[in-house]
């Protein structure tokens, strides 16, 4: 399962980021969308001596673990949020009863009138988003299946054009450098961004989500891609978000 929450993140409702959990049809199961783990229905879960269902286990879990969805989606990159710092600490002071002049006492400087504004700005911004999301639902629903993108990882270093890549694209992209097929070799290593970003997406499937691995165990993994690109390919891979390293290289990982 942990190779899917960053699709069941993405593809999550507003009320489910809320909750901080999805129901998985298909293992009739809650996942949590931050850390992935899962709760299955008709299991019986114990915390010291109270017992929950599955789904009240779940929002047990999230307090628990992770303090509040709050707190996870607020700490979220801007290329993510769209939220500056300084709109980040304002919400994190709305969000605890703050009043405006003991938000200026916090913030060290400022105006009651400033932060008024800032609320009524934000408010704004809020209506405006609730109807960018009606209009693009309605938009989609007349969507071509071409249409849709790819996932790309939440760590992207550059959220571009580079990454804007359909699912028709994508498989095209691979077909094209993946001349035995997508478990097979690279045939070369693309040059032109677009189809990089797509065959390293593609190379980042190959490692599994949660685990830590030597820069022997990547190396390995690798030269089953492409025995003579590999170093180049684990620099890519870095370079482009899909996977992190300690500074002395000596582990490796995807990023969440």
């Amino acid at each position: 399962m942990n190779d899917q929450i960053s699709d069941l993140f993405w593809s999550a409702t507003v009320e489910e980021l809320k909750r901080g959990y999805v129901r998985v049809a298909e293992t009739d199961s809650f996942v949590c969308l931050v850390c992935g783990r899962s709760f299955a229905r008709g299991i019986i879960y114990k915390d010291g001596d109270t017992f929950y269902e599955a789904e009240k286990y779940a929002e047990v879990h999230i307090r628990k673990e992770h303090v509040s969805m709050f707190r996870y989606l607020l700490q979220l990159d801007k290329k993510l949020t769209g939220l500056t710092d300084l709109q980040k600490t304002l919400l994190d002071c709305f969000h605890q009863g703050l009043s405006d002049a003991d938000i200026v006492k916090k913030l060290g400087g400022g105006s009651k009138s400033t932060i008024r504004h800032h609320r009524f700005t934000m408010r704004e911004k809020e209506k405006q988003a609730k109807l960018y999301l009606a209009i693009m639902e309605l938009a989609q629903t007349k969507a071509e299946p071409s249409g849709t993108f790819i996932n790309v990882p939440r760590t992207a270093t550059m959220l571009d054009e580079r990454y804007a890549i359909t699912e028709q694209e994508n498989e095209d992209i691979l077909l094209s450098y993946f001349k035995q097929g997508p478990d097979g070799p690279l045939d070369r290593v693309p040059k032109k961004e677009k189809r990089k970003v797509a065959v390293l997406n593609h190379i980042a499937g190959k490692f599994k989500r949660g685990v830590k691995y030597s820069e022997k165990e990547v190396n390995d993994v690798l030269k089953q891609v492409h025995d003579e690109e590999y170093v180049t390919l684990r620099r890519l891979l870095i370079e482009y978000g899909f996977m992190h390293r300690l500074d002395d290289g000596s582990s490796y990982w995807l990023k969440d």
